[in-house]
């Protein structure tokens, strides 16, 4: 197996100390591992990332003594994360959203008031095609879910399901889908959060390893 990794700053402003720690992590373990490293640019925020800034993050790095192996751009793939959301929509596991934050946030408050974690309650799913049809003819646009896999036959009736993965640094890590709320892929305007193109470019691209900065 060839190592590969990945830098994948947004080029909405130029890197600092905490961008440049991980970059250099990454570059020495690939060297060290005879592997390759990869620059991507996580453009996919379209009114904050400029050119500027993704020279000037190129220019730094180059400073560093990073040289990049391969050089890619999210915005240059929205045809495999376009592909990859109807893949997932067709599969029934993202799901339309119609709460406003302000709705979302009363919500945790009620749970938080009641001792309970801040879980989203799935009501979305128990929403019909004639009450989404009336939801978004009033002006409703849906923010769209990942639908968790930690059930059995009810998504209203959630149980521990771990998901068990192998860190290079920290051992065995262990996390339990029941204690999380199924994650917004999609906001409402249509564009991505971080989480689904970075998944599927870190699959194309062939990411061995992911090193990033540990919040302590």
């Amino acid at each position: 197996m060839t190592v590969r990794v990945r830098f994948a700053p947004s080029p909405t402003g130029n890197i600092h100390l905490g961008n440049a720690r991980p970059a250099l992590i990454n570059w020495l373990f690939a060297m060290q591992n005879q592997g390759e490293f990869v620059l991507r640019y996580d453009d996919t925020d379209k009114v904050r990332s400029t050119q500027e800034f993704a020279d000037g993050i190129a220019r730094d790095l180059d400073w560093l003594g990073i040289k990049p192996h391969i050089v890619e751009r999210q915005s240059d793939r929205a045809e495999q994360h376009e592909a990859a959301t109807q893949k997932l929509k067709d599969a029934g596991l993202l799901y339309p959203c119609y709460e406003t934050p302000d709705q979302l946030d009363r919500q945790r408050k009620r749970l938080a008031a009641r001792g309970l974690p801040p879980i989203y309650d799935r009501s979305a799913l128990k929403l019909d095609d004639e009450q989404r049809k009336e939801l978004e003819a009033e002006g409703h646009t849906p923010h769209w879910r990942f639908l968790l896999p930690n059930y059995e036959t009810s998504p209203f009736e959630t149980q521990r399901t771990e998901e068990t993965w192998d860190d290079v640094i920290r051992g065995r890590q262990t996390v339990d889908l029941a204690s999380m709320s199924d994650p917004v892929l999609i906001r409402a305007d249509g564009s991505w959060l971080y989480t689904l193109p970075s998944v599927v470019d870190d699959i194309d691209l062939g990411i061995t390893h992911i090193i990033r900065g540990m919040i302590t």
